[in-house]
């Protein structure tokens, strides 16, 4: 909210310096309307650049200021010895004032890790700030921003373009199933990015040099120093091999559900057969399955039930259980 006013502050304040500085320069009638628009439009160009930077790092953006820097120097050396060779205009000037800033900037961003206390400013922040970066899987899963709003992770998270990219290859698949997928991967993106605001940013390392998605991720966290957020079990096994720090959603789903032990009752209905001879399957709100032993014969039945065993798989978690009237009879 304190971001949202200053930002209509500043086009406000545009609007209105707009309209003093036309009022001044020009008596035309319309001149104030063209200098209050103006003057907006000059806001709002400004709010276009914030929201562009938003997507780089600290030392990125502090590499992209001292390139203009030695861009603008570079340019003003270079300048007047062109022009006192050949005779050309002042456009001239401005159009190497241009150049040099963009190849500064350019140079000083893209090749900051080989100039030594541009790369020592990269380490600092990595050290300071910490990156979550989330993978395709967890965006259309869409837990994670409960998750954040809850407190449960802190830092900036972090959308690599190419997961956009996939993300939109998969809505644009003519697999229906996969089609509404991502489309609600694209959803919850754009629901993110209003809520967080600052706290989302996306990055463009692309890593042309590697075709896997998986891969790139785990790059990119490298790079960041960062923790990758998944629910995507082969990615977390690959990330770990390579030392990178994985967050998993369904660990953390399975962490939090409430504990289970032999000998307690619960209510469970039984919906089907279960895989096992004359068994029957329910599911507790959380969604963890639960087994019924000897329960064939009482699908769609509301039942009472004891545990007898739970098991904890990578998938998730089991629960072994027997009528209570059964055990009741034994």
């Amino acid at each position: 909210m304190f971001y949202k006013i200053l930002r209509i502050l500043l086009i406000l304040t545009a609007g209105m310096v707009g309209y003093n500085a036309a009022t001044y320069i020009s008596q035309s009638p319309i001149a104030p309307i063209v200098g209050i628009f103006v003057g907006i439009g000059i806001g709002l160009l400004i709010l276009l650049i914030e929201i562009l930077l938003q997507r780089y790092s600290g030392p990125s953006l502090v590499a992209g200021v001292i390139g203009l820097i030695v861009g603008l120097i570079v340019a003003n050396l270079v300048a007047p010895a062109i022009l006192s060779i050949v005779r050309v205009s002042w456009y001239i000037h401005i159009m190497l004032i241009i150049i040099f800033s963009y190849l500064g900037i350019v140079i000083t961003v893209r090749k900051m890790d080989d100039i030594p206390f541009l790369s020592r400013l990269r380490k600092r922040d990595k050290s300071v700030e910490k990156y979550k970066i989330l993978d395709t899987s967890v965006i259309i899963d869409g837990r994670i921003a409960d998750i954040y709003d809850a407190g449960f992770i802190d830092g900036q998270l972090v959308v690599a373009n190419f997961v956009l990219k996939e993300l939109q290859l998969v809505a644009d698949s003519h697999d229906p199933i996969k089609r509404n997928r991502g489309r609600r991967g694209l959803e919850v993106l754009k629901s993110m990015q209003r809520k967080m605001g600052e706290h989302i940013i996306m990055t463009e390392d692309e890593f042309n040099d590697i075709k896997d998605v998986d891969t790139k991720l785990v790059k990119l966290a490298e790079k960041l120093n960062g923790s990758l957020i998944t629910n995507d079990f082969n990615l977390n096994k690959v990330a770990e091999l390579q030392g990178v720090r994985v967050l998993n959603i369904n660990e953390l789903a399975n962490a939090v559900k409430p504990v289970v032990l032999p000998g307690e009752f619960m209510q469970i209905h039984v919906l089907k057969e279960g895989r096992e001879y004359n068994q029957g399957v329910g599911y507790l709100d959380d969604g963890t399955m639960v087994v019924v032993e000897n329960g064939r014969k009482l699908i769609g039945k509301d039942i009472e039930v004891i545990v007898t065993s739970v098991l904890q798989t990578p998938a998730g978690r089991m629960i072994f259980t027997r009528s209570k009237e059964e055990d009741d009879y034994v």
